[in-house]
């Protein structure tokens, strides 16, 4: 397994729509491995295949609390096939490192994806899990949970990771 460089905003990639997976071979179940690798290190409970520069329709997630086993989910090609009314829950991103905001999300959903042999599941999900699956997706759509905020709080995050690239 390998760590994955995992792309920040403002990088051009994270913008590009994932094409469908269709091949379910070796290359595509070490890519799997290597994204949960890389996002338990980093730590986040969420990576979306596009945040590795990787444009499949692929996410990984695991939103077990931290005291509990591992609760490893591979989602391709995922779809929300329901959802209910939508609130406001804080998130954050590692593309999008050292910033949290309230985004308004559906609290509940249902989902259908493909697992890492191509089979197809439902999952029913609220809470962590439902903001997760549709922050993952966004990613797949090319899509930052900053776009839902006003100009203003997108102008003020744009500053303070400009300003951290040029200390590092």
């Amino acid at each position: 397994m390998a760590l994955l460089p995992i792309l920040e905003h403002p990088d051009p990639r994270l913008r590009q729509k994932a094409t469908p997976v269709t091949a379910f071979d070796a290359a595509l179940q070490k890519l799997i491995e290597d994204m949960f690798e890389t996002m338990y290190a980093a730590p986040g409970v969420g990576l979306a295949a596009t945040q590795v520069g990787v444009m499949l329709r692929l996410a990984v997630m695991d939103c077990a609390p931290k005291e509990g086993p591992p609760e490893p989910v591979v989602l391709i090609n995922p779809e929300i096939v329901e959802s209910s009314d939508r609130m406001e829950m804080e998130e954050g991103c590692l593309s999008v490192p050292d910033t949290n905001e309230k985004v308004p999300r559906f609290n509940r959903l249902k989902m259908r994806a493909l697992d890492r042999q191509g089979k197809s599941f439902e999952i029913d999900a609220e809470g962590l899990l439902a903001q997760a699956i549709q922050h993952e997706i966004d990613h797949l759509d090319g899509k930052l949970y900053i776009d839902y905020l006003s100009s203003l709080k997108r102008e003020r995050i744009n500053k303070k990771l400009r300003k951290q690239r040029q200390v590092a």
